[in-house]
């Protein structure tokens, strides 16, 4: 079950809704729970285990943890706690997305035979194994107070509007809400306009620009032309940030109609002037995670050699993302110009005045490369990809021009995604709401711009068959 399809917009959220504003205070986070787990079991029954075994293996960690702190001197017993309750999560993880990636090495270096599993994907996996270990972790530095109820433990990990496709939300974010959190009017009617926002991100942008690039890239890259090639990854661009970044304002719309606030996910990441600032504004519940639980922990740039630390952070970001070849190269590609940049700022070469922008563009250049190999189903395929784009791969057999990838529909979609990418159109609307937030003719003009969006939604997820779910591979 997804958010922008039929059983969830009409049937399980206002469902959920309604019995959950029923219900008395005392039970609220009993009845969520319950229907955090049934919204998993909906989409992946067989795997409703694996969510059951990284709640168990958390809160047991977490009493184990709290324990050895109250009751045991010495640091050893400790950080072996902590230790295996890390492994228990790496556990989890490894086997279901990596296990299988790790026999195909083995095989392709040794020239072995070693029968793959096959196994399935649980969705989610990525973000509530993460945000587990943010519990244990954080519990073990003493940033949080140790949760002996087990069902709040797994509400926090279970939680159904950031469970499938994030953000990763940390526990010392949330654990007082757990316990205590507000809702009112004003606070719900801001979840429904986050949540509607998204929807369109999701339904009306992301898919539109999705179609195209899934056009583009389902043939042989020998088959397009350089324009072809461009308007292929520049779509794949625009699809990956507007489904994530809609995907996470439904999450944070979601989490406000039920009382929590969780944090920003995306701010703006293409208006970057350098890669270590986009990484500072895209998932940043992902890049803030490793900072804080990797890159510290190695030694950030305090300790060690913060390049080999770096390299580090980047090699398992490109891995968390997908058990491939591909999503590994992604991950150096960035992790290089995260070093580069770090080595220049402190030549003489950062004293030069260079114009914004040329910095936003060498960013984009950098960040639209790396989406090839993240796109691309082999790194054979990407490399030829982007000899394609760059001039460098002659087109053999081209059946389409680049026109044919395109209508007028979808070029006014595409114009109106660059504009938006960029913040202008948001702040805009920003500027205006801070200036007439208190004049009834705008707040009426702001219901019926909502309701609109949410009705043009509603009809594109009625109507059309094609909804792709992008965090399939995560």
């Amino acid at each position: 079950m997804v958010f922008s399809s039929n059983i969830f917009l009409f049937v399980f959220l206002p469902a959920t809704l309604f019995v959950y504003y029923l219900v008395d205070i005392r039970f609220k986070n009993t009845f969520l729970l319950l229907a955090s787990l049934f919204f998993y079991l909906w989409g992946e029954p067989k795997f409703i285990i694996v969510m059951i075994m990284s709640i168990i293996i958390n809160y047991t960690f977490g009493i184990l943890i709290y324990l050895s702190q109250s009751y045991i001197k010495g640091n050893v017993i400790k950080r072996i706690i902590l230790l295996l309750a890390i492994f228990g999560n790496v556990f989890l993880l490894f086997y279901y997305k990596y296990f299988d990636f790790t026999i195909g090495l083995i095989n392709q270096i040794f020239n072995t035979n070693i029968v793959q599993q096959n196994i399935v994907l649980p969705i989610g996996i990525s973000f509530f194994t993460f945000q587990g270990m943010t519990y244990v972790i954080d519990l073990y530095w003493g940033k949080v107070t140790v949760q002996k109820n087990p069902l709040k433990i797994a509400l926090y990990i279970s939680l159904f509007p950031q469970l499938i496709a994030g953000p990763i939300v940390r526990y010392k974010d949330v654990n007082e809400q757990i316990d205590k959190r507000i809702v009112n009017i004003e606070k719900f009617a801001e979840g429904i306009k986050r949540f509607v926002l998204g929807l369109g991100k999701k339904t009306i942008i992301a898919n539109t620009v999705a179609s195209i690039a899934d056009s583009i890239f389902n043939l042989p890259y020998s088959d397009h032309f350089i324009t072809t090639a461009w308007l292929g990854i520049v779509c794949y661009s625009l699809q990956i940030y507007f489904d994530f970044s809609g995907y996470s304002d439904m999450a944070i719309g979601l989490g406000k109609m039920f009382g929590f606030d969780f944090l920003e996910n995306f701010n703006y990441p293409y208006i970057s002037k350098n890669i270590t600032e986009f990484w500072r504004r895209w998932h940043i519940s992902l890049s803030t995670f490793f900072r804080d639980y990797v890159y510290i922990p190695l030694g950030g740039n305090r300790k060690g050699n913060v390049y080999i630390n770096l390299s580090i952070v980047f090699l398992l970001t490109g891995l968390w993302h997908g058990a491939s070849l591909n999503f590994i190269v992604w991950g150096i590609w960035h992790g290089m110009f995260i070093i580069a940049e770090r080595i220049l700022k402190k030549s003489q070469l950062s004293k030069i005045n260079i114009p914004g922008c040329v910095k936003v563009s060498y960013t984009l250049i950098v960040v639209i490369i790396g989406w090839v190999f993240f796109r691309a189903d082999t790194l054979e395929y990407a490399i030829g990809y982007l000899g394609v784009m760059f001039g460098l791969v002659e087109p053999s057999n081209v059946g389409f021009a680049t026109k044919y990838y395109l209508d007028n529909y979808s070029i006014f979609i595409i114009i109106i995604a660059l504009i938006s990418s960029t913040g202008f159109l948001p702040r805009c609307i920003s500027t205006i709401e801070e200036k007439w937030s208190h004049e009834i003719i705008f707040n009426i003009a702001k219901t019926v711009y909502i309701s609109v969006v949410l009705l043009i939604c509603a009809i594109f997820v009625m109507t059309s068959t094609y909804n792709p779910f992008i965090y399939f591979r995560f």
